[in-house]
């Protein structure tokens, strides 16, 4: 696109008037401003442009307004490679997600992405499909392009942290967030998981429910092992005569097909650890024509949104994505500011009660 003169009725009078335009802007290509040409237009210096953009306080207010009206009207951009180059960094964050078609973690970028705005970063978003090779590729594709640092939520399948540990060597540090380490010195932020799962326990215990089956995801993850073993503990110490029966589930259609299988013998309240297994369950309450709470009653641990869909209402035990991904993002700019204190961070979680018990 070609600029000319009368281009100088939408630029301030402040900058120069349409004679001086004419001679100095005429053919000046939006697409490929720089601030050479910038500097030729106003006469000025490259280096007094450089510093006027960044706001240096060396530049006059009155110099600053010409120079930052001329650029924004021309569409100047900075060259992010020079920068880039220049500072062996760029302005981008990567986050690494098993999946986005979920709502936990569709919250969770939301905040992460609200926060990049403000601080003036591009979030890079890749999935690793829940597989420990693509997320190795995601890294490496992250440590290719120089990002500032990086969000993780492990596969299941994840048990080398080598990758990781070798950001650290060039200088990028990385947040883990729900599905972390289990061992290592890693900044993580999660869900106070065993505090969920007491919560859960407690919900059912205060109705005094007797048969309980509780679904949990994945035996090997850390997130799995917190709340099962807060779940159980919570139903020894206050209720040895229940009967609590554990089933490990890794999707909505294998909680469905368990489901299908366990409700004829007729539990008095089932536990869904995530939102994944609760809309399997739900499916299998449904074909079965149970009436909740009459029938059975159901509680879950959820970031709202699933719960919500249902009538009655499920009862659950709030995990918020978008809290997480806040707190995510405070730790990293700690992290990205040159703070050396591995932090494990965790969210205070409510009881949000449906008519699901």
């Amino acid at each position: 696109m070609i600029v000319s003169a009368n281009v100088c009725e939408n630029i301030s009078a402040n900058v120069c008037c349409e004679k001086n335009v004419k001679k100095r802007f005429t053919f000046i290509t939006m697409t490929s401003t720089t601030l050479k040409k910038i500097a030729q237009t106003l006469g000025l210096s490259i280096s007094t442009i450089s510093r006027a953009l960044k706001n240096h306080p060396d530049i006059s207010q009155k110099t600053k307004q010409k120079i930052v009206e001329l650029a924004a009207a021309l569409e100047y951009e900075p060259n992010v490679n020079a920068i880039q180059l220049r500072s062996k960094k760029n302005n981008v964050l990567g986050l690494i997600v098993p999946t986005i078609s979920n709502y936990f973690y569709d919250s969770f970028i939301a905040a992460v992405e609200e926060e990049c705005r403000k601080n003036n970063y591009a979030l890079m978003i890749l999935q690793s499909g829940d597989n420990s090779e693509a997320e190795f590729q995601n890294i490496k594709l992250c440590r290719q392009n120089r990002v500032s640092g990086l969000f993780s939520c492990l596969s299941t399948e994840t048990k080398n942290y080598d990758a990781y540990a070798r950001l650290k060597e060039v200088d990028i540090p990385v947040v883990f967030f729900d599905k972390v380490p289990d061992e290592g010195n890693f900044n993580t932020v999660t869900v106070a998981d065993r505090l969920v799962a007491r919560l859960a326990a407690n919900a059912i215990l205060s109705k005094h429910k007797k048969n309980i089956i509780g679904f949990f995801g994945n035996e090997n993850l850390l997130i799995t092992k917190k709340r099962l073993a807060a779940f159980k503990e919570t139903f020894g110490e206050k209720n040895k005569d229940t009967k609590v029966s554990i089933v490990y589930v890794s999707s909505a259609a294998e909680a469905e097909m368990f489901g299908d299988k366990l409700l004829g013998k007729k539990p008095d309240a089932i536990f869904c650890m995530s939102d994944e297994i609760l809309t399997g369950i739900m499916k299998s309450i449904q074909k079965k024509k149970m009436n909740i709470p009459k029938d059975i009653s159901i509680v879950a641990i959820s970031n709202g949104f699933i719960p919500k869909l249902y009538y009655p209402e499920i009862t659950y035990v709030e995990t918020s994505g978008y809290k997480l991904g806040k707190l995510a993002f405070s730790s990293m700019l700690a992290c990205i500011g040159g703070s050396t204190f591995v932090q494990e961070i965790t969210t205070d979680s409510i009881l949000v009660e449906g008519g699901s018990l």
